[in-house]
This record gives structure tokens, sequence and C-alpha cells, in this order.
């Protein structure tokens, strides 16, 4: 007989399930599982994975099903080591001291590991014997009715009834007897349909209070009370509208005065305001707490006082403030508020016991003097006060305004100094009230002496020489400067400036001099950039409209530095903007003699002279400028002088000496141009000047001007191939010179007819100047003038791609105004702006923009950003005046004509 046991008598297969087969599913149910207790620990979870792995010959997983990955391989980034040295220590040198403290510390983890092991154990079995015998298995529970099972029949275990939600059944049959469904009348269903349905028709005759009897539910529409009210609501927005002015005080117009809106709340009634009876009531509630809390807080009562004050009920608020200053008499706040919450003799009670209490209080002493109505009883309280204050200052003051006779006052001033040595204030006080200069300056020594660190003693003094005009100002600033730095109290270089300007505020310019002169390099050395500095200094006085300090401040700055040119020519532009023409005279005077080589200054001493109608002054000067220097500058003015005022032979004679002694290019070009304009007499043809710049371009042959000149004469003339020539052959001499290359294409656009040769010229010229903005331009509007607006669009794109032209001003203007419809003008000039930052030409644009769109204020504001970027642009200035011309005021014209004239713009296209 085989040993093997029978089916019934085998071991069940793992994970077997009775009854799987026939549809019936494995389940537990709380009886089952018991009170809840901890699952399988990773642990054992990783040794039933590795038997069963072992059993199915694969590779060990991991505690959640994923097989373990060989330790060469990296781990992800968020599972590392952070003990790893990676990232910011990947690159440090590993060393042996290194790997000894990794072992030690090694060492001593793994030896503290085993000190602890066998208590830790013992601990966890314990814990676990507990936690076992406190919360049993749900097997454990149930063993002896397991081992029962054992001995039941076939028969009784056949009768075991099938598991069902017997319980659920019977509830849910309960629950279906008790439903009941009964029908709805009609007469419901049409009452419902009804409620839910609006009427869009208007009858005739409707109500219009909207109180009929059709629309009581509230479904009617009426249409007629919709528009009357949308009508009346329409009627109070216009009239809100057309009283602006009036609703300012009430704050409900968009535009508010400031100073009637302040002075209708400080006449605003507190008690006339809205507030809810019960905040007030549960404020005081609170502010009572407080005072209960601590009586002897002044601002808890002073809170309540102001509440009942709002409330209306000041009697109780004069109640609480008594009360206050009872428990509190030493506090000024609890005084001041029981003052203010008083009139008449009352307050004048209260404030005579409050001073009682607090004999040192100025502002209480204040306050009593305030109560008083004349003048006498004001000086009484006063004299009290200081009897028991006599180094108050402020009470000191107050006394001295009290007082009508001004030898009254010298008595109390002088009394005052004596009891207060250190208050300036008041030295300085009795200093404007002496009688004489000598006892002035003795109270201002007095002071000094008492004073030795402050500046201001020394200002004064130094406005006192200045007043009764002593040239001493100087000396008794040097010996404020000496006396301040051996006290170490000298001020900043930036305090001296302020000092000084306000000295010129109050009218003392010669001492806010003496301080710039004494004090400006004060605190430097000499390897500071002390021009830049001082250039600076200057610039901001002149900001501030501290005209006479700058003044001071260029002085020093050309005592140090005679032969700074641009220091003589900001001083110049000082006199020009902000000084009289005598001074702008007196200071070029002086300037031309310290750098007689300074053609510019030469210039414009002669110019100011002939626009001031002294022509005889002007070649004066010129005169001396030949003298000193005859450069070609100056022969150009002394030319343009004599042209200006139709001495032309004279003008002609200095043209040919100028060649003869400073034969420039520049003075060759003068010459052409003076020949063409200025012909001799019975001369037709411009021979003449044919000839001199024949002349010249032998001597200059790579100067674009005078081939452009040359073939100007051509053209002139009618003889245009020459002019072609001279422009072909100027662009083969120069063909860096943009201009000659614009002049050769209009003219072979005039005379071909045809695109086809300016196209040429505009190729040849981008060849020899790539990513040149004028040349680019220049093609766009060949084509925009030949009606090619597709061509000319697809030029622009290229000029404006990154590798080219894309930050050029000028074409991002072409194509805003000429290639985009109306439309895109805005969006366009938003990103021109960021792509090109800062250019006058698109600012222009921009501003030309805003101003098609009627938005005048914006326009304003960029055309005025184009002038600061480039103010030498003349097309700025032109487009600023048109729309000043027809938008501005006359003011704002002139003042922008004084800017226009003090720029002078050369340059535009």
């Amino acid at each position: 007989m085989s040993g093997r046991k029978d089916f019934l008598s085998q071991q069940a297969p793992e994970n077997y399930v009775a009854g799987l087969g026939r549809g019936a599913t494995g389940f537990t149910t709380r009886s089952d599982l018991g009170p809840a207790r901890e699952g399988p620990s990773e642990d054992q979870i990783k040794e039933a994975l590795a038997k069963r792995a072992a059993q199915l010959g694969a590779p060990t997983p991991s505690a959640y099903g994923a097989v373990e990955k060989k330790e060469e391989e990296d781990d992800d980034e968020r599972f590392q080591d952070p003990e790893n040295e990676v990232g910011l220590f990947a690159n440090g040198a590993y060393d042996r001291d290194d790997d000894e403290a990794d072992r030690i510390y090694q060492d001593i983890d793994e030896r503290m590991d085993r000190r602890r092991k066998i208590r830790r154990e013992a601990r966890e079995k314990q814990e676990r014997d507990d936690y076992e015998a406190k919360n049993p298995k749900i097997q454990q529970q149930f063993a002896d009715l397991k081992r029962s099972l054992g001995s039941i029949t076939d028969e009784q275990w056949q009768n075991i009834p099938e598991v069902g939600d017997l319980t659920g059944k019977n509830r849910r049959t309960k629950q279906n007897s008790k439903q009941r469904f009964y029908a709805v009348p009609d007469s419901v269903i049409a009452g419902a349909r009804n409620t839910t349905e609006f009427d869009t028709s208007v009858a005739d005759g409707a109500q219009t209070n909207g109180s009929g009897s059709d629309n009581m539910d509230g479904t009617m529409t009426n249409f007629a009370d919709i528009g009357a009210a949308r009508d009346k609501v329409l009627q109070v927005n216009l009239d809100k509208a057309a009283m602006g002015s009036s609703d300012a005080n009430s704050g409900s117009a968009s535009t508010i005065d400031p100073k009637g809106y302040l002075t209708s709340l400080a006449k605003t009634d507190l008690r006339s305001r809205d507030y809810d009876i019960g905040d007030v009531k549960r404020v005081e509630s609170l502010l009572q707490s407080v005072i209960k809390t601590n009586s002897r807080h002044p601002p808890g009562y002073i809170a309540l006082a102001r509440l009942h004050e709002l409330a209306g009920k000041p009697v109780k608020a004069r109640d609480v403030m008594s009360q206050c200053c009872a428990l509190n008499p030493h506090s000024e706040d609890a005084w001041l508020e029981n003052i203010r919450l008083n009139e008449g003799h009352n307050a004048k009670v209260i404030a005579a016991a409050a001073v009682k209490e607090n004999e040192k209080s100025i502002r209480l002493w204040t306050r009593a003097t305030e109560l008083e109505t004349d003048p006498q009883s004001k000086k009484r309280v006063l004299r009290r006060a200081l009897d028991l204050l006599p180094k108050s200052v402020v009470l000191w003051k107050q006394l001295v305004q009290l007082s009508q006779d001004e030898s009254e006052a010298r008595l109390l001033l002088g009394k005052a100094c004596s009891e207060i040595p250190a208050s300036i204030e008041l030295h300085l006080a009795l200093a404007r009230i002496v009688e004489t200069v000598d006892d002035a300056r003795k109270v201002l020594n007095t002071c000094r002496r008492a004073n030795p660190k402050n500046a201001e003693v020394w200002i004064a003094a130094t406005r006192l020489e200045e007043q009764v005009k002593s040239k001493n100002t100087s000396n008794i600033m040097k010996r404020a400067v000496m006396s301040l730095a051996n006290e170490n109290a000298m001020l900043k270089r930036e305090e001296w400036i302020e000092q000084a300007e306000k000295c010129e505020e109050e009218g003392a310019v010669l001492t806010g001099q003496s301080i710039i002169q004494e004090t400006l390099s004060y605190g430097l050395d000499e390897d500071d950039d002390r021009k830049k500095l001082f250039m600076e200094d200057a610039q901001a006085s002149i900001s501030r409209g501290r005209y006479e300090i700058a003044r001071a401040i260029y002085a020093y700055i050309l005592r140090i530095w005679p032969t700074s040119k641009s220091a003589w020519e900001a001083s110049a532009h000082l006199e020009k903007v902000h000084g009289k023409r005598e001074d702008l005279w007196n200071v070029l005077e002086k300037a031309v003699e310290a750098v007689p080589q300074a053609d510019d200054l030469w210039i414009q001493y002669a110019n100011e002279k002939y626009q001031s109608g002294d022509v005889d002054g002007a070649r004066i000067v010129l005169g001396k400028a030949f003298n000193q220097s005859p450069s070609e500058n100056i022969y150009l003015e002394a030319i343009n002088l004599e042209a200006k005022n139709g001495q032309i032979d004279q003008a002609r004679e200095l043209l040919q000496q100028a060649r003869q002694e400073a034969g420039t290019d520049r003075v060759w070009i003068k010459s052409v141009a003076f020949a063409r304009t200025h012909p001799e007499p019975n001369e037709t043809n411009s021979s003449t000047a044919l000839d001199l710049v024949n002349q010249a371009l032998q001597l200059y042959p790579s100067q674009w001007k005078l081939w452009a000149q040359k073939a100007q004469i051509y053209t002139a003339l009618a003889l245009l191939p020459q002019a072609r020539e001279a422009y072909s052959t100027g662009t083969r001499a120069n063909p860096k010179s943009i201009t000659l290359w614009l002049l050769l294409t209009h003219l072979e656009e005039q005379l071909a007819g045809s695109l086809v040769k300016a196209r040429s010229v505009l190729d040849r010229a981008k060849a020899q100047n790539p990513k040149n903005a004028r040349l680019w331009l220049e093609s766009v509007r060949l084509e925009r003038r030949a009606g090619n607006l597709t061509a000319a669009k697809n030029l622009m794109a290229r000029a404006l791609q990154p590798g080219e032209c894309h930050k050029s001003g000028i074409l991002w203007s072409e194509r805003i105004w000429y290639l985009e419809p109306r439309t895109q003008r805005k969006p366009l000039s938003l990103e021109a702006v960021k792509v090109v930052e800062s250019d006058p030409t698109l600012f222009v644009t921009v501003a030309r923009v805003f101003w098609a769109e009627r938005k005048l204020e914006k326009a304003v504001t960029w055309f005025e950003k184009a002038i600061l970027l480039d103010s030498d642009d003349g097309d700025t200035w032109a487009w600023y005046w048109k729309f000043l011309s027809m938008h501005g005021s006359e003011g704002k014209r002139e003042d922008v004509l004084e800017k226009l004239r003090l720029a002078g713009p050369r340059h535009g296209e």
C-alpha cells in the first residue's frame, strides 16, 4: 500500500482559498480579525519573499516586491546618503587622515551599538510579550472552539447554512413595506409650472409702482419700471458729473481739493458721525475693564473720556478725567486732557491744580499760559513758571515774545542768557536786538566761549561782519575752521555747503562764499578727483537754485586750476543762463586770458558781443584771437562775422588768407560754399567754385564733402552725367561715406527713371558698409516711393533681424509710421522701446503716436525724453514745436524757445 496520503488529507497549497473554483471568495470579518494589531515587520516580509523566490528560482526581491539592485549601480539622488561627499565636496581630496577619521567614527558607532544591544533586545521582547498578552489574536481566542469542530459529523457539517446578509435583507423588506405612493392632483402640477413662468409682454395700463396684483409674487417682469429706474439712475449720474466741484467736499468727486477736504474734516463734528450704540457700549465695557485692572494707567482713562465725548456725554467724560487726575496726579497727559474737556474758569482751576502737582512740567505751564486772555496775566504765569524752571528756553522765548518794548525784551534776553549760557538760540536773539555792533560781538563771543563746538555761532559772527560791511568775513571763517578742527567738531563738506546755501537764501551771500572758500576742500586729499567732485557740487547747487554758491564753487575751482577749459566753460554757461551779460563778458575775458589757446572760448566771446549788437567789439575779440591763436576756427568765425554784416570782399580776402595760412579741409570747404553763395560779379557758371573745389580735391582727395560740393555744382549747372561721375569717384575715394552713397542713389533715381541702378548703388554701398541703418532705411524708402510696399516690408524685415540693425531707432520709426496699419502702431512702439531702449528718433515717433491718439500729456513726456537724450537733433525740436503750436500754451512755447536757443541744434535729417 502506497504511503502517499489521500487528497483530502494532504496539506493545502499556499494561498489556497476554499470554494474558489465554484465562485466563492475568501473573506474575513471583524470577528475574525479581532482588535487592531501591528502587521508583519519589514524583516518578516523580506524573509517570506526570499523564501518564495528561493522556491521559484528567481532573484531575491526587496520588501516591496522590487528586485534588489546591484551595489555598483548608482542610486537615485533622492535616496543617496547625505554623508556621502558628493556635490560640494565631490572634488575634494580624500587623504589618509580622512580615512582614519572615518574608521574611528565607525568603530565608536559599532561599540556603542554592542553596548546597548542586549538591553534593547530585552526591552523589545518584554514590550512585545505585554502587547500580545493584552491583545491576543483571534485564533488564540477561538482556539477551543476550533478544536471542538473536529468532533462534528458529516451530516452536521452539511447542515451548516450558507453565509448571507439576512439582517440587511429583513431591514430592506421592512423599509419597503412602510413606503406609500399617492397620485398628485393636476392643480398642484399646474401651480408649480406657473410659479416659474416669466411674462415678457407689457399690458396696457400696467401699474408703474410695482404693487399691482399681476406681480405680487415677484415673477412678473415690469419693463416700464425698469426703464424708469434706469433713466433715474442716469439722471443722478449726470447731475453728479455736472456738480463735481460741489461733490468734492463729500468725497464723491474724482478730483478733490486737498485744502478744502482737510478743512471740511477739521470742521466735522464728532458727535454728528454715525456710530453704532452697541459698538460704543462694547468699547466702553472694555475700557472700563482696563481702568479697573490698572487704575494707574492714564491712557485708558483718556480713551474712555474721548469715547464719552464721541457719544455726546461731555459731563461723563469730565468725571472720568477728574477721577484719573485724582489717581494719577503726576500725569501730564491726564491733566492736559482734563483741561481740554473744560472751558473758562474751570479750565484755569484745573490748570492751577495741575501745575501745583507738577511744578516742573513745561507743557502744563505753557497750557496754563494759553488759558489766560490778557498779556499781563500771561506774563505773570510765565514769571511764576520761570521761578521754578529758570533753565527752560521755551518759557523764556514765550516771555520775550510777549514783551512789547524792545528794551524790556533786551533785559529779558540778557537774564535768559545768564541763566542758560549754553543756549545758542537765546544768544543769537539777543545779538540781533542789542544797540551797538560791539555789544553784539560781545554777546556772540560769550556764546562762542560757552559753546566752543558749535559752528552756528561762528556763522552768525561772520554774518554780523557782513551786515556792517566789514572785510573781515574770510578771516572769521578761517578762525572758525581752525577752532572747530581743534575741538574735533568740524562739520562735513556737505553740511558746510548746506549752511552756505542757507546763508544765500537768507541774503548773506558773502558769508556763504566765505564758507565755500574755507571748507570746500576740507577732508579731501590731493589724490582724490577733487575737480570732478567740485563740479558736481556746483551743478547740485545750480539745480537747487543757489547760483551764488555755484559761482563761489567755480571761483574756487578756477583758483586751483586756472587753465581748466571745462571749468571756464561751466562758469560762462552759468552766467549765460542765470547771470547778467556784463558778468558773462567778465568771465569770458578772464577765460581767454587764462586759456589763450582755447578757440571755443574766443568764439563764444565774439558771439556774445555780436548778439548784443557790438559788432566792433566782436571784431576786436577776434583780432586778439588772431594774435593768440590764428587757427581755422578763428578764421571761419571771422569770415562768418563779415559775411553776416555784408562785408563780402572782406570775407573773401579772409578766406584767401586762411587758405594760405591755415589751409585745412574745413577752410577749403568753407571757401567753395562761400564762392557758390557769393559769386563774383559777372560770374554765371560757378567757375570760381568749381576751380576751388578741384584745387581742394588735389589736396584732400578723400574728403567726401568736397566731392559732394563738386557734384552739386554740376547738378546746379544741369550737367547730371558729370555729377554722377563726381559722386562715383567720391564713393571710390571714400567708400565709407554714407552721405555720398545716398546722394548718388538719389541722382540715379532721378536720371534713370527706374529703380535698377538705384538699387545697384545701394547694394554696393551695403557691401562696403555692412549693418548700416541709414542704407537699409534708404532701400526701404526707395521701394516705398516706387509703390512696392511688399518689397519695402521684406527689406525692413531683413534689416530688423538680430544680426543686422535690430536696435536702430530710425528703422523702427519708419516701420511704425509708414509700413504698418494704424492699429498696430502702439503695440509696435512698445516692442521697439523694449528692443532699442533709448533713441531720440524712436521717442519722437512714440510721441507722435500718442499725439494721434489725443493723449497729449504722454506725447509731451516722450518729446521731452527725446530732447534730453539728444538736444542737438533739430528734427526733435521741429516736431515738438509743431506739437506746441497746436496744443501748447504761450508760456510753454516761450520756455521751449529759450531752451532751443540755448541748445542750438545743428544736426538732423
